[in-house]
């Protein structure tokens, strides 16, 4: 990993008060994957921040949770085995019209663009989100 070298103090833990020598920024991005396609979803940091309601589904590939809304550690997973087809038609209709429209795709899951051996997955295909003006370089 590469960090970024400061002179800045910037506070170690929030709250308390305490400066340090910190060898990276704050900021840290929310990730969140659907459908194996990863979105960054931190300018909704109210609803996927720390203490947020759907913090849950973050840092992992939630596609079977947002299929079901449901929250449950069981569902928070990529599986998508056995959902009826109104959660399957739900999940097309949350990817497309929630994060495809809202959040910026930044990466996709190895699930996504490798097949179980691990080699590339010819029939990839990057997602069109042409109103975020971001190039893929696939």
């Amino acid at each position: 990993g590469r960090f970024l070298e400061t002179q800045q103090r910037l506070p170690c833990t929030p709250g308390l008060g305490k400066t340090c020598f910190c060898p990276f920024p704050p900021y840290q991005p929310i990730y969140l994957a659907v459908k194996g396609v990863v979105f960054d979803v931190s300018s909704g940091k109210e609803f996927y921040g720390r203490g947020a309601p759907y913090n849950a589904l973050t840092g992992k590939d939630s596609t079977r949770g947002v299929a079901k809304m449901s929250l449950d550690p069981a569902d928070l997973t990529h599986d998508t085995t056995g959902l009826t087809a109104k959660e399957l038609e739900s999940l097309e209709d949350v990817f497309t019209k929630v994060y495809k429209a809202k959040y910026p795709i930044v990466g996709y899951t190895a699930r996504r663009i490798l097949n179980e051996d691990g080699s590339p997955n010819l029939d990839f295909k990057p997602e069109d989100q042409p109103h975020f003006d971001i190039k893929d370089e696939f």
